[in-house]
């Protein structure tokens, strides 16, 4: 955090960066502003109880800055955009011409961008009408009229829209990349909420040792995040010597960075999605009567966040789609096939297949340190909640590991342009 904040110093003093942050921090405050604007007809209080009960909304309200428990008119916040770009990128594999797409570098990636700004709008649309639906089933919304069924299903895709032109307008404009800060913004603006509560609980119960423990855990969780994030396993790739002409090229070594978290924070994603399912059905199911409604009545009792059947699930869901993620983003047989068109090779192991085979036995077992470390940051909020009793600890290890990345990768970005601005002038 001291580098940080060394880093955004010295990017003051730089005229161009100077506007690039003001410009990043005015998004910012008109994206706040924006989240304080309600929808009208919702039973907020209702609302929040909803909230409090059910994790997946949890972290689709953190993922929104708390817009989604306000239901202001940004409540959907980026997340018709995140699966949409999560879509495009599952597509990639199915679809060679995306494929294709996805390797023109520039021009490739911007044909991207826009078919996903066009697949967030239907996205938007259909969350918005689901989450209208489940309001009003739990009694939030009462409405029926279908002209503000229609206004409120449209106001919350446009402040998704609007937060998409935010966040392209800050990545163009400003700082870092601007979806990435407006969501890492959203979870920052609910750390007050979040420490104001906990010291509430924590006077009113009396755990003033168990507030000291969880300060103490999210340190260590930080310190592991960054260790993580950072985290690589350089492979060594030397170049043989080619002679084209009277010229000698080649003869040079670089190494390929494989990373211990290859798949972010997408695994968690995907996998609360998936572990409320259960619970979601129980609660629509437990007045159904017979055999359906005692099932539903034991998952609601025995599955549930906290229980260890919960918590294991979620874990090893967490696990599987670290792995699954990973093949995605990283195909070992794509790379040792580029490595060797190059002319490259790993010192000690055959090019094509056997260099295939050993990148994929390096990732696989850097990859499972890197799931175990997702899984427990996933799990951290119910142990935490178990072991110290304070049950507004809710911004948890995954919010943690957004901001810091975040601020990690914006840091890097600021640095970047220091030392290109300062070789620009050492040029003149």
């Amino acid at each position: 955090m001291n580098g940080f904040l060394t880093t955004i110093i010295n990017a003051l003093k730089v005229p161009d960066l100077r506007k690039k942050l003001i410009f990043t921090i005015l998004m910012i405050v008109v994206f706040r502003l924006f989240a304080q604007l309600p929808v009208p007809g919702v039973n907020l209080g209702v609302l929040k109880e909803f909230f409090s009960s059910n994790q997946m909304f949890q972290l689709l309200d953190m993922l929104s800055g708390g817009t989604l428990a306000n239901f202001s008119v940004i409540a959907l916040g980026l997340n018709p955009y995140i699966n949409a770009s999560i879509i495009f990128q599952l597509l990639g594999l199915v679809f060679p011409k995306l494929e294709e797409m996805q390797k023109e570098g520039e021009s490739g990636r911007q044909k991207i961008n826009q078919y996903t700004r066009y697949l967030t709008v239907p996205l938007a649309l259909l969350q918005a009408f689901g989450m209208f639906v489940l309001l009003r089933g739990q009694n939030i919304l009462a409405t029926g009229d279908p002209l503000k069924i229609v206004g409120i299903v449209v106001t919350m895709t446009a402040g998704t829209i609007f937060l998409m032109w935010i966040g392209e307008l800050i990545t163009e404009n400003g700082i870092g990349n601007g979806i990435s800060i407006l969501i890492a913004a959203g979870i920052i603006g609910r750390l007050p909420v979040v420490i104001f509560q906990t010291r509430e609980t924590a006077v009113g119960q009396g755990q003033l040792f168990n507030t000291i423990l969880i300060v103490v855990m999210a340190i260590l969780v930080i310190f592991g995040i960054v260790v993580v994030t950072e985290g690589r396993r350089q492979i060594l790739i030397q170049y043989a010597k080619r002679i084209k002409g009277d010229k000698l090229y080649g003869g040079q070594s670089t190494h390929l960075p494989l990373r211990v978290n290859q798949a972010g924070v997408i695994p968690i994603i995907f996998a609360v999605s998936l572990v409320i399912i259960p619970t979601t059905l129980a609660n629509f199911l437990r007045r159904s009567g017979g055999a359906i409604e005692n099932l539903s009545s034991w998952i609601l009792a025995n599955f549930h966040q906290g229980a260890i059947a919960y918590n294991l699930t979620y874990f090893i869901l967490v696990v599987g789609f670290t792995y699954f993620y990973t093949a995605v983003v990283f195909n070992p047989v794509k790379i040792s096939d580029e490595i060797k068109k190059h002319g490259g090779f790993i010192p000690g192991i055959r090019p094509g297949s056997s260099t295939a085979t050993y990148l994929n036995y390096i990732l696989n077992r850097i990859t499972l340190a890197g799931a175990i470390f997702l899984g427990v940051i996933a799990i951290l909020p119910s142990i935490v909640q178990g072991w110290t009793s304070i049950t507004t600890v809710v911004l948890g290890g995954t919010g943690i590991l957004i901001v810091v990345s975040v601020i990690l990768e914006t840091s890097k970005q600021i640095e970047s342009m220091l030392v290109m601005r300062s070789y620009e002038r050492f040029l003149k």
